[in-house]
């Protein structure tokens, strides 16, 4: 059994990660508040997912040259502070032209961070990988939890939500004194600071990885960006406090990883994640049915139990099927959240302008099917008597 073994430079990717989620998690649930503020539509709210996407896909376009030359180190660095002004324009920000542009480039920062530091775990863990990756989400998710809250009681004080986003900027500029002060860098990728490293191509199994983060990605943007809208329509409370609300969504996230950062180093993880939408589907039913804001909110956090595993345990299966290209691998996975990122809130908002967004999150149901059906098919492909250490090295 693989023996996870968290050093210096694991904790400080742990906390940079963190960093990324606490501006994620704070924006996800404004998306309701901007529409009442910039007096638009759900449809045009929802391009807010889109602008998301847009700045993941281009992070994920620019990757592999950016990590050739400027290396890892650099790379997690220059995404975080690009996160820190995007979180400082957003504050200035009250037009839907510069709300959009500020997203984007949030979510450009954070795709070249995360993917940096996925990649970078992957390569200081080998087979611990998987569960270094689910911890760290898990660390992340629990920085995630409080940003809502934060946000939520801004916005309640009267300060806005603004104030609460930009809080993020004070502990990037602590961790990174920090990590230059005791020399703590990553790992770097084959080739850094030499000529392009010719690529193989990808195994057949990794489409199905691709898919899956896909339909997982689009399940989490759809709870995250519009979760609080349905507490508002379909369970009745407040703006306010769906806000803060949608930390229970959060908390089942930290607790699913927690677990599941344990349970990785002995299942599968094809098998983990068919339990996790299950989980997160039947979570889901619970919300989506509920009138009562408490039980609302109990179905939020087993849709997170669930919904917690989705990302840790599709990028590692991503970068576990990748034949030894983590980088490019990482890449490729932005692509695919990128592109769930785009097509799915804006196809909610859409639906939800015309049908209400209560019935309109039973596309959330439907991504899980498209998820499981191509975990299924890459359990099947995987052979039967391989652990979890041997998926991790698979792509080694």
């Amino acid at each position: 059994m693989p023996r996870l073994v968290r050093d210096r430079l694991t904790w400080v990717m742990y906390v940079q990660l963190a960093l990324w989620v606490y501006f994620l998690y704070g924006f996800g649930p404004v998306a309701p508040l901007l529409r009442d503020e910039l007096h638009i539509s759900r449809t045009l709210a929802g391009l807010h997912g889109t602008a998301f996407a847009a700045g993941g896909i281009i992070g994920g376009a620019v990757l592999p040259v950016l990590t050739r030359r400027l290396g890892r180190h650099r790379l997690i660095w220059i995404g975080l502070g690009l996160v820190c002004a995007a979180a400082g324009g957003m504050y200035a920000a009250h037009h839907l032209a510069l709300t959009l542009t500020f997203t984007t480039l949030g979510s450009f920062g954070g795709a070249l961070s995360v993917n940096a530091i996925n990649a970078a775990l992957t390569d200081h863990h080998g087979n611990a990988a998987p569960a270094a990756i689910s911890e760290a989400n898990a660390a992340a998710a629990g920085v995630g939890l409080v940003a809502p809250l934060i946000v939520g009681a801004t916005f309640a004080a009267g300060l806005g939500w603004r104030f609460g986003l930009v809080l993020v900027v004070i502990p990037v500029v602590v961790v990174a004194l920090y990590a230059r002060a005791r020399a703590v860098r990553p790992p770097e990728a084959a080739g850094f600071g030499g000529e392009r490293a010719a690529h193989r191509p990808l195994p057949g199994t990794f489409p199905l990885a691709l898919t899956s983060l896909f339909a997982t990605g689009s399940i989490e943007i759809c709870l995250t960006l519009w979760g609080s809208d349905v507490l508002r329509d379909h369970a009745r409370v407040s703006a306010g406090v769906a806000t803060a609300a949608l930390s229970t969504l959060i908390a089942g996230m930290v607790a699913g990883r927690l677990v599941g950062g344990r349970l990785l180093l002995r299942f599968r993880p094809t098998r983990m994640l068919l339990v996790a939408l299950v989980v997160n589907v039947a979570g889901f039913a619970l919300f989506w049915s509920a009138t009562l804001p408490w039980l609302a909110m109990a179905g939020l956090a087993v849709a997170g139990l669930g919904m917690g595993l989705h990302y840790p345990l599709g990028i590692g299966l991503a970068l576990a099927h990748s034949d030894g290209q983590p980088d490019l691998a990482a890449a490729r996975a932005s692509f695919a959240v990128g592109i769930s990122f785009a097509v799915a809130p804006f196809a909610l908002g859409a639906l939800a302008d015309r049908v209400g967004p209560h019935p309109a999150f039973l596309l959330v149901p439907l991504f899980a099917a498209v998820s499981a059906v191509a975990i299924l098919r890459l359990d099947r492909l995987t052979l039967p008597d391989l652990g979890t250490a041997d998926v991790a090295a698979e792509g080694r």
